[in-house]
């Protein structure tokens, strides 16, 4: 049977364009596309929502919407989230199954938790009935907060219910009928 594929726009935000080039020259980068006055470029999140096999399957959350004015003002964040790509495409966040994110960083995985909707000091689970899956590598990297890169793991979506929900692999496996997730270390340790 299989499963069909919609890719959902969860907004857009700014990264530094340097870092996100590493050791490319800037010289050769900014033949490909222009800078902001921040030396930011632009970046879309793609969230892919996989329906089939009986099941709903998101692959990559996104920022999410936590972010206050300050670090919205930081990455430029569209006032947009994968909450509002899955209610364009008529999909209750209660409905995914499962949850698979490439790696941990906040651009990926922040979408994990949202604000508690009465009690902005908590999150809870933006996909409440979803298992997430994720490398062990991956998992306890993040948690250790073990990473070349600055304030990329954040501990507001890597909560104790994410955990709760986490379902840890090791390696190339298939992990729901008819889908395969493959480790590829190199953006981080544990990715896949």
């Amino acid at each position: 049977m299989g499963y069909t594929c919609r890719l959902l726009r969860s907004g857009g935000f700014k990264l530094d364009a340097g870092c996100m080039f590493g050791l490319i020259p800037r010289t050769v980068w900014t033949r490909w596309l222009e800078p902001d006055e921040q030396n930011r470029m632009a970046l879309q999140q793609n969230t892919l929502l996989l329906e089939g096999e009986g099941r709903r399957v998101l692959i990559e959350p996104g920022v999410g919407d936590k972010f206050g004015p300050k670090e919205r003002g930081i990455y430029a964040l569209e006032e947009r989230s994968v909450h509002d790509a899955l209610a364009e495409a008529d999909c209750d966040p209660a409905s995914i199954d499962a949850v698979i994110v490439t790696h941990l960083h906040f651009d990926h995985a922040g979408g994990l938790t949202r604000l508690h909707p009465e009690n902005h000091d908590r999150t809870v689970l933006s996909f409440p009935n979803a298992e997430i899956i994720v490398q062990s590598r991956e998992w306890e990297d993040a948690i250790a907060n073990k990473s070349t890169m600055h304030k990329t793991y954040l501990s507001n979506h890597l909560t104790d219910a994410v955990a709760e929900h986490a379902r840890l692999v090791d390696g190339a496996q298939e992990v729901l009928p008819g889908l395969r997730v493959v480790d590829c270390p190199g953006h981080t340790w544990g990715q896949q």
